[in-house]
């Protein structure tokens, strides 16, 4: 369906025939806000000729942030130059002509293509309260290339093909790739942080987010490079995101700089990254010293092993003995994981066979026991969520 705004019968008679009937007819842009708060799934408005072109822009500026995927076609009497750049400056999708049917019939049709192609459909309105706080999950490592956001973009669709609404965060400021690895074309980033002003609220996260499928929406890293991420919000946002979905799934870079700490602060669950190598294996053991030093809780931390190997690489006991810790979960190394990261796929989805889906989905099984243990039981008065703020004194630690 999609929403026309427009006060003059005759045009209205004539789009309405054009779109096949398929749209609902509104007279003010008030009426379309009580529309569309009902409508959660709407992805396409026209706002006609009658609606002044300060209150279309303004409309469409608002819609950026509050419904990124919602589409703004606007109609003109004439299409001038200074009413394409005004408009398109505000985010409307196009501008046609009122007299042109066929081409707002064509702007139509691509912006509803459009918006289901980099969002797939608009994410349903979610509430926020202490006894529906998800469980926030960490992924550490301080090695690139061990496969990481692949874990973690496996991870969030496993939990969420077990009927868990998840929210993935790829707080990788700097070169994080879960958007490519997922094929999203975000329109809102981390780096909108900064736009929204005053205190953060679930209206305003949500807003930043995008949604791959069915219960699953990302926070993505910035696009560009040079775009900054303030730090100070995202512990804020990370215990918003807790009160909307069941899981939190939040991707680090690989280093602890104050991003990461913020997210090491906020987890309930820190799943520790490597794989069966020396190299690896160092870095585990100096990043293991440092969250130490942080006063991280041990029995938070989870160990997974990723591209193991029995003929090659570290026997998983000598990962075990030298870091103090037992693998929750050994992710096989095979030809067939690249080949799904090339092809932007899931593997748990695109190969639920593969033994290598099988070790990703144990690992949200056992991910999403935790939560159940910890939405099921009252949390202790020294719980770690009751002190937020105990790392983020520190600064960046090497």
């Amino acid at each position: 369906m999609t929403a026309v705004v427009e006060q003059d019968t005759a045009l209205v008679d004539l789009w309405r025939a054009a779109l096949d009937g398929t749209c609902a007819l509104l007279g003010t842009t008030v009426e379309l806000e009580r529309h569309l708060a009902t409508h959660p799934h709407e992805q396409v408005v026209v706002l006609g000729a009658s609606v002044a072109l300060e209150e279309a822009t303004t409309f469409a500026e608002q819609q950026r942030l509050l419904r990124p995927w919602l589409a703004v076609v606007l109609v003109r009497d004439e299409v001038g130059t200074d009413v394409l750049t005004e408009a398109l400056g505000a985010g409307v999708r196009s501008v046609v002509a009122a007299a042109d049917v066929d081409d707002l019939v064509g702007a139509v049709a691509r912006a509803r293509e459009t918006a289901q192609r980099s969002v797939g459909v608009a994410p349903a309105p979610v509430g926020v309260g202490a006894d529906a706080a998800g469980l926030v999950v960490t992924l550490f490592s301080v090695k690139g290339g061990v496969g990481k956001s692949v874990v973690a973009t496996n991870l969030a669709a496993a939990l969420a093909d077990q009927g868990r609404r998840v929210c993935l965060v790829d707080l990788d400021v700097t070169c994080g790739d879960v958007a490519i690895l997922l094929r999203l074309s975000p329109a809102h980033t981390l780096a909108d942080l900064s736009r929204l002003a005053g205190e953060i609220d679930p209206s305003g996260v949500e807003s930043l987010l995008t949604v791959h499928s069915e219960r699953v929406s990302v926070l993505a890293a910035p696009v560009h490079l040079g775009e900054r991420v303030p730090v100070e919000p995202v512990g804020e946002v990370l215990r918003t995101l807790a009160g909307m979905f069941d899981v939190v799934v939040v991707d680090t870079g690989g280093t602890f700089d104050d991003h990461a700490l913020q997210a090491l602060d906020s987890c309930d669950l820190l799943l520790l990254v490597g794989t069966p190598d020396i190299p690896s294996l160092k870095s585990l053991k100096l990043a293991t010293g440092t969250l130490d030093l942080l006063d991280l809780p041990r029995d938070r931390w989870r160990l997974v092993l990723n591209r193991t190997d029995s003929r090659a690489g570290l026997a998983t006991s000598e990962m075990e003995a030298t870091l103090g810790l037992s693998a929750l979960v050994e992710v096989p190394a095979h030809r067939a994981v690249l080949s799904s990261v090339n092809r932007a796929e899931v593997i748990v989805r695109a190969q639920p066979g593969h033994a290598a889906a099988k070790a990703l989905r144990s690992l949200a099984e056992a991910t999403a026991q935790v939560a159940d243990a910890r939405r099921g039981a009252a949390g202790p008065s020294d719980s770690h969520r009751a002190a937020p703020r105990r790392l983020r004194r520190t600064r960046k630690v090497s």
